[in-house]
């Protein structure tokens, strides 16, 4: 049986769907690519916001259009959301919310054989999967009660040999109530996996050769708020760099306000934390924030920036910003470009806003028009492309610590290696490199924004933050 998966949204929806796709694997199933004929499909899906609601909609359509006899899956955050809406999609066989969706071979069980045949047959039962579903009769809903759901469901981090830089999900759910944002209701509330088995978890993927691993969660910086005995972020970073081996930890997005001093002095103090972090500000204007129920304002976002600025030398502080939220006059995005304008912050995300539907923010008064939330969108964008550039071009000359992907540039075939300050470097040298970290200089940036590079005469591939390292000589 072939399976293909597909993935909207964040890198939480990707590690999940990794996960899927490792179960899927273990119980027989060949993975194909989402692009291929396969029997089953399935489509982790996004529903932050209705045009990805839309996004998902497609690929469901695709999928079914792929082969009409498929069984099709739809999972993950828009199932959870809106499963009625779905069902309504002929075609679809399953729909799973994000608690069901860690368990997709149990509700294949039944099914993984002749699924073609049973489809085009509409008297067939699904089998014990799906009791008395039949095809043809509508998909079989299995959503559940994601608020009333409190334990962190623990899945190991699927090995992927094609993923140098697995992510470790350590969180999930949120608390807060941003005005905007409808994912505490399908992500349900704050829940930790316990540090102990987050440091098992690091091990293992550093005993693989992995030499680097990515924290994750839906929001992250909470992490360790409902353990007891609570625990903090900082805390289990600490534990990260006392109790593991891997070589290179990097952070996902967080909150401004959940970046502490002793955060920020960890970041300082090992050159295993990598020198990059990513800020959710989405607006530096602080009545706008009010109006968005976020729990900080400007000041406190410069203050952070710039402790980080100054106490991480090189660090690269990208950000998440919203144009055009209700209510954002002239004046109010200034005070947003003025900030980015004017902080050391090197990358932007600018998402525009849209109505939706379940938030507040939907029905509040001042909605922004489409063409000046464009003109927003634009004038950021801009501001970050330079910014980013800026910041590359600073780092001519340098040599910079690089882990090597596993697939060679697709145009110039030569290798790609990210550093740990979130840049991305090509550099001529042999395929044994691919999965390790190396050290790279920098020789240059190309018009598409890429950094060209090359190995010193003699590269040394750390294998272990020991220091010991396995010298290989390029070029005699």
């Amino acid at each position: 049986m072939r399976i293909a998966f597909t993935t909207l949204g964040c890198r939480q929806n990707q590690f999940e769907t990794d996960i899927m796709a490792d179960q899927a694997r273990t119980a027989g199933f060949t993975l194909v690519p989402f692009t291929q004929p396969a029997e089953v499909y399935v489509i982790n899906t996004c529903t932050v916001t209705e045009r990805a609601d839309s996004d998902s909609r497609q690929l469901i359509r695709r999928a079914i259009r792929r082969n009409p006899l498929a069984f099709v899956v739809v999972a993950g955050c828009y199932a959870q959301a809106a499963p009625e809406r779905i069902a309504a999609i002929e075609g679809v066989d399953l729909i799973l919310g994000n608690a069901e969706k860690m368990e997709l071979m149990r509700h294949l069980r039944g099914v993984a054989w002749e699924l073609q045949d049973l489809k085009a047959d509409a008297h067939s039962p699904y089998g014990n999967g799906f009791g008395d579903v039949l095809p043809g009769k509508g998909p079989h809903i299995s959503v559940g009660d994601i608020g009333a759901l409190h334990t962190f469901q623990d899945s190991p981090a699927p090995e992927r040999p094609d993923r140098t830089r697995p992510f470790l999900k350590i969180q999930d759910g949120c608390n807060f109530a941003c005005t905007f944002c409808i994912i505490p209701e399908v992500r349900g509330p704050n829940r930790s996996l316990s540090p102990d088995q987050v440091i098992r978890e690091a091990q293992r993927l550093a005993a693989a050769g992995h030499p680097e691993i990515v924290l994750t969660g839906i929001n992250m910086g909470t992490y360790g708020w409902d353990l007891r005995p609570r625990t903090s972020l900082s805390a289990l970073l600490r534990r990260l760099v006392q109790e593991t081996a891997v070589p290179r930890i990097r952070l996902s997005s967080l909150h401004p306000h959940e970046v502490t001093p002793e955060m920020v002095q960890l970041l300082s103090s090992s050159s295993r934390f990598c020198r990059h972090i990513h800020l959710a500000l989405q607006s530096g204007d602080d009545d706008t924030l009010r109006r968005m129920g976020r729990s900080y304002r400007a000041r406190h976002f410069r203050e952070i920036v710039t402790r980080l600025h100054d106490e991480v030398p090189g660090i690269a502080i990208g950000v998440d910003v919203i144009v055009g939220f209700p209510g954002e006059t002239d004046a109010a995005f200034g005070q947003t470009q003025r900030l980015l304008e004017e902080l050391p912050v090197i990358y932007f995300h600018v998402f525009t806003y849209s109505r939706r539907s379940g938030t507040k923010a939907a029905g509040m008064p001042g909605q922004v028009s489409p063409r000046t939330k464009a003109h927003r969108n634009y004038i950021l964008r801009q501001l970050g492309a330079r910014k980013f550039l800026a910041f590359k071009r600073s780092f001519v000359g340098h040599t910079l610590p690089v882990v090597v992907l596993d697939d060679r540039d697709r145009d110039s075939g030569l290798l790609h290696g990210v550093s740990d300050n979130y840049l991305s470097i090509l550099f001529e040298g042999p395929d044994v490199l691919m999965g390790n970290l190396v050290e790279v200089r920098v020789q240059d940036v190309e018009p598409s924004g890429m950094l060209r590079g090359r190995l010193p005469t003699a590269a040394h591939v750390p294998l272990h933050p020991s220091g010991r390292t396995l010298p290989l000589l390029i070029g005699g």
